[in-house]
């Protein structure tokens, strides 16, 4: 399947997901399109599916432009629901399954959903929420009984849709927005990206072209689909005709094992997957499967090599964000270790410094795109207009992240500009990570940065001024982060200060705290002791 293949047989009008889903089961008939959690539908059942949930949330008083929102780890209620919101022209709003405390009520709040979705054993993070402040008019609780209930807000078990809830396909334009999708604020609280019906058209054929898809290949995520990456590959499915497999987790020793199992040709890994894969004992089953290439962004560039040989898999780099699309990439036969690739056809891309003078080939700047169909980016954050003024200024997507531009156009990454954090392959906002620590009556002063990792990104460490007279341990600050944070924003590193180097202005230091980074006086939570300075 050739990515100008697809643009031919999908006119801008038809790039929605009820129209793709029509279209690909008149295609595509009894193939199978998607695999999760022992379901499995075909191209011809999925227009139903959709048209049912449609149907359930239409009953529950959903309409056209209201957001719902779907707190739920890889299980086929994720896609039916995303399916009936696409279906109904309501607005999909993934929440990641470990949002806690004050970032989940933003995330409710700002997005104004009037329904949540979320799975019945992640229902204790509303425990800690004023639920009265939300708009929410339901909930409904996923793979719970009837008699589940909430002490402040009656829960309602997920409707199980008939054939008579079915609805008709809305007449949705293509710029109408899909989803809003939480991507970590740098200075402020999460920003929602407004992700149009169209974006998600245009991710998969990038995607297609860059790994290049053919009909029939089994696509197998262990990613989780609240985000992008394995959103997008539902997509990349639906248009090249083959079938996403969702497991539930990434687990290192399953790994192999479930890519067997489903007969995976493509598969989809983060940066700090790599190292862990590798640091396992060989096993045959690294060379028993059938994948050809992963897509596999941020992975040091001295591992591609020892990855293909050991396992036989081209590993895929490129670039592209929740805001954005898969600008930057290449195919395998173009991949060069250590590089994002080039700008793909129809994407810009310029290098350039604070003033918005462009650099030289071999300078660092800061990374900025232009998409030539203005529909394959998102259109914004939702609720803020500032925030939106900001990164999408004079036609330009300002990434905030430092790249270099070779000389003979490839693209390697340097680092973020912005103030955040990548762990685990989640972005972290230091700022929320803040408000956290602050919150706790004995913290006076909190400063939140990244330290290296033993793999390949990230791990959090926080600088605390404790309250005068306060005798506040670490693994008591940490214990009071657990509840009220995703696990992986919860810091590492924990190092009491009695002062945060600051400008005369006030404004924290953050690179000085980066540069000393880990010493012999700071409590690593995974250890449970004082480790000897690390940088």
């Amino acid at each position: 399947m050739k990515a100008a293949t697809l643009l031919a047989e999908f006119p801008p009008t038809e790039r929605t997901l009820p129209a793709l889903l029509e279209r690909q089961a008149s295609t595509y008939g009894s193939r199978r399109l998607f695999v999760a959690g022992g379901a499995t539908w075909n191209f011809d059942e999925a227009p139903k599916i959709a048209a049912r949930f449609a149907g359930a949330l239409f009953a529950a008083g959903v309409r056209a432009g209201d957001r719902v929102a779907l707190m739920c780890s890889n299980r086929p209620e994720f896609m039916e629901i995303y399916l009936g919101c696409g279906w109904l022209g309501a607005i999909a709003v993934p929440l990641n399954v470990a949002s806690r405390g004050p970032q989940l009520a933003h995330m409710l709040n700002n997005s104004g959903a009037k329904l949540l979705a979320i799975e019945a054993p992640l229902l204790d993070a509303l425990n800690v929420l004023d639920i009265s402040a939300l708009v929410l008019e339901r909930i409904w609780l996923i793979g719970g009984d009837a008699e589940t209930s909430f002490e402040r807000v009656a829960v309602t078990p997920l409707p199980a849709p008939s054939p008579a809830q079915a609805r008709p396909a809305a007449d949705i334009d293509p710029a109408s927005l899909a989803a809003i999708l939480y991507t970590s604020g740098t200075t402020g609280p999460s920003k929602g990206v407004c992700c149009p019906h169209a974006q998600y058209f245009w991710w998969a054929v990038n995607s297609v072209r860059n790994l290049e898809l053919g009909e029939g290949e089994v696509l197998c995520t262990t990613l989780p689909l609240f985000h992008t990456n394995a959103l997008g590959a539902f997509y990349q499915a639906l248009l090249s005709g083959s079938t996403l497999v969702a497991e539930p987790r990434f687990s290192a020793s399953r790994f192999w094992q479930s890519l067997i199992d489903c007969g995976a040709t493509v598969t989809y890994l983060l940066g700090a997957m790599v190292p862990i894969l590798l640091s396992r004992e060989r096993s045959p089953q690294e060379q028993s499967h059938t994948v050809r290439c992963a897509l596999a962004p941020g992975v040091p560039g001295n591992l591609h090599v020892a990855f293909r040989e050991r396992c036989g898999i081209h590993l895929i780099d490129g670039y592209g964000s929740t805001e954005t699309n898969f600008v930057i990439g290449s195919t395998a036969a173009e991949q060069r270790p250590g590089s994002m690739g080039t700008v793909r056809d129809g994407y810009h891309a310029r290098v350039v410094d604070q003033t918005g003078k462009e650099m030289g080939p071999g300078e660092p700047g800061e990374l900025i795109l232009r998409a030539e169909e203005k529909l394959a980016f998102a259109t914004g954050y939702f609720a803020m207009p500032d925030k939106t003024a900001e990164a999408f200024r004079d036609g330009w997507f300002h990434t905030g992240d430092r790249v270099v531009r070779e000389a003979d156009g490839y693209f390697r990454f340097v680092d973020r500009l912005k103030d955040a954090i990548r762990r685990r392959g989640e972005n972290i906002s230091s700022f929320e990570v803040e408000q956290v620590l602050l919150s706790h009556p004995d913290v006076g002063h909190a400063a939140v940065f990244p330290v290296p990792s033993e793999l390949a990104e990230d791990e959090v460490m926080a600088a605390v001024v404790r309250r005068p007279g306060c005798a506040l341990t670490e693994p008591a600050l940490a214990e009071f982060c657990r509840p009220r944070l995703p696990y992986f924003a919860v810091p590492r590193f924990i190092e009491f200060v009695d002062e945060l180097p600051a400008t005369e202005s006030g404004k924290v230091q953050k690179y000085k705290l980066r540069d000393r980074g880990v010493t012999a006086n700071t409590w690593d939570c995974e250890a449970a002791r004082p480790r000897v300075g690390r940088n």
